[in-house]
């Protein structure tokens, strides 16, 4: 994989634009929600901690499917909120917990998620070994 950060765009931008991919078996998660093994949506109100839970499921899930977060390609970051700073602080937690592994993401601002009182969710498209 080629992690591509462009020197015609925005250069600071804290992702890299696009990402190539060669060898491997494709895997789409689903969206990752804040649920706890029960169930239940964690952290009511706190988009933080909720994304923080969520990416602990999409770590899971990407192992169980023969994948790592330093395999993902490309992500896709959903929070149930009008408000910029809400946006920014689950992407603050999803820049933090990828690291330097600045893949391509796209975040947006939602009216509503599948759960009562869901507040993110994320989605992944990596490139797992064959099995």
């Amino acid at each position: 994989m080629n992690l591509i950060h462009s020197s015609r765009l925005f250069p600071a931008a804290p992702y890299a634009y696009a990402a190539r991919v060669g060898q491997g078996d494709l895997v789409f998660t689903a969206g990752a929600c804040p649920l706890d093994r029960q169930g239940r949506v964690v952290a009511p109100g706190d988009v933080a901690a909720q994304m923080r839970q969520a990416l602990g499921n999409l770590a899971v899930a990407l192992d169980e499917s023969g994948a790592a977060i330093k395999d993902v390609v490309k992500t896709t970051v959903y929070v149930d909120s009008s408000d910029r700073s809400d946006l920014v602080s689950a992407w603050d937690e999803v820049a933090g917990f990828f690291g330097g592994h600045d893949v391509p993401g796209t975040l947006l601002g939602v009216t509503v998620l599948g759960y009562p009182g869901q507040l993110v969710e994320i989605e992944a498209i990596a490139v797992g070994s064959s099995r």
